[in-house]
This record gives C-alpha cells, structure tokens and sequence, in this order.
C-alpha cells in the first residue's frame, strides 16, 4: 500500500498545468496524477529511481518523463502558474547548502556545470531562495556551493516590486543598499561586523526572518532535496518547483 500526498482539490488546481492531459498536442498521458505522485514519493523518500513501487508504473517511464519535463521547463512552469499571488509587504532571501551524493556527480561537461561546488562540506550546491511575507517560495536559482551568497541576489530581485527586502549580514553590501533605495524598498539588513558605521535597521521586522528558514525546512523534509542525488541542475531544480507548487497548494 503506497503513501500518497495529493488531495483532490490539491490535484484539481494542479491538473491543469500538467503536459499530457486529454486535448493536448502529442500522447496523452496514462495517468498524470499517478506520475506526479511518483514524483513526490521519490523527492520524499529521497529512494533511487529504480526502488520505485511497481504501483506507480515502470520506474524507467516515470523517471524518463520526469527528464524530459524538467529539460522543457515544464516543471518551472507549473510553479509559477500555482505561485500567481505572492504577498510582496516585504521579501526574504537567503541560501542554504546541500550536500551532493557522489550518485549526483559524473554528468556531462562537468560538476562546474552544473552547480556543484566544493565547501567544508566537500560537493555542495547552493540553493539561493526569495519568499513573501508568507514565507512561499516566489524564486530560486541554483549556485555551486563555495559562491557567496550575494551573487543570487540580482536575478531573484529583478523585475520585482515590493516593499522591504529582509537578509542577514551576508547582504550587507552598498550595491544592494544602493539598489533597494533606488527603488524605494527598505534594507532590512543588519551591518557586517567590519563596516565603518553601523547602519540602522528595523529590529522588529528583521524578527520574521525566520519564515525563510521555515521555508528551507519545509523544502528539506523532502529527502531529495537535503541531499542531491540529481546529476544535472535541469532535474534538480525540476524537484524543487514541484516541491514548491505542492507547497503553495497545501
């Protein structure tokens, strides 16, 4: 008897984003829900391909499938259809770490291509993600692990608007400082110890901090995502917005 993880109403907002559903150009699918819930179950248990539960069809297929989404987008695409209403009052950023499997190294062009770097912890890739107010992921970019955390900052912050930006001090820098006033936000960043000056900060806002690590909790309950078995960024990240929309939908 398999664990499944989606609701009715939670598949009745997904369904519809899916490739592969009745009308659709091409083959359609055997059973969307089923290959999503095989998804989940592999990103939960954080199990390898092949321990998938016969319940859940051919694990090749599922696997197959799987790949070919996460290589056309389509993965990216059902996030940002179920993440259409964002709370911008303020934005949280942040980055956390995850240890690479050695099952996760050995793709094509390199581990420097895809993400894969090495820390204190050995083979790390760094996920750099903004939330709302609320918390939900709005965006992420993947980074090989020894890149400091300010280097995601400018593509997770353009083209948005919103009210406050809420980082630790690994942010503290003028050009975000600079950035943030020209649009109007405020920096809600603490100074770095070696600053000439301490600049002021909102101690009280700079409390609901921790909805960011609330979210990397929440994402790092799935197994495959505290430990990266992916060989390529595409699948990885592929995980994750699915992970993301499930948890947007919940």
């Amino acid at each position: 008897m398999i664990r499944l993880m989606l609701s009715d109403a939670q598949w009745e907002r997904i369904a519809p984003e899916l490739s592969g559903k009745p009308g659709d150009p091409g083959c359609t699918g055997c059973d969307n829900r089923l290959f999503v819930e095989a998804i989940l179950w592999i990103a939960r248990t954080g199990s390898p391909w092949r321990d998938l539960p016969d319940a859940f069809g051919k694990w090749y297929t599922a696997y197959t499938r799987f790949w070919r989404w996460a290589q056309k987008g389509v993965w990216e695409r059902i996030f940002k259809a179920l993440s259409d209403d964002p709370d911008f009052e303020y934005v949280l950023i942040d980055g956390t770490l995850v240890r690479v499997h050695q099952h996760g190294t050995g793709a094509k062009g390199g581990t420097q291509n895809q993400a894969i770097g090495r820390s204190r912890g050995g083979l790390t890739t760094k996920i750099m993600a903004l939330v709302d107010a609320l918390g939900q992921l709005v965006r992420f970019i993947l980074l090989p692990g020894q890149r400091h955390d300010s280097i995601g900052v400018e593509p997770l912050i353009t083209g948005l608007d919103f009210n406050a930006l809420l980082g630790d001090k690994a942010f503290d820098n003028n050009w975000l400082r600079a950035n943030l006033n020209h649009r109007g936000a405020l920096a809600v960043i603490p100074s770095k110890a070696d600053r000439a000056g301490r600049i002021l900060y909102d101690r009280e806002m700079y409390k609901w901090r921790h909805l960011v690590e609330n979210f990397f909790c929440k994402l790092k309950a799935f197994r495959r995502i505290a430990t990266r078995y992916e060989k390529t960024d595409a699948c990885f990240a592929g995980l994750i917005n699915l992970i993301a929309a499930f948890l947007w939908i919940q």
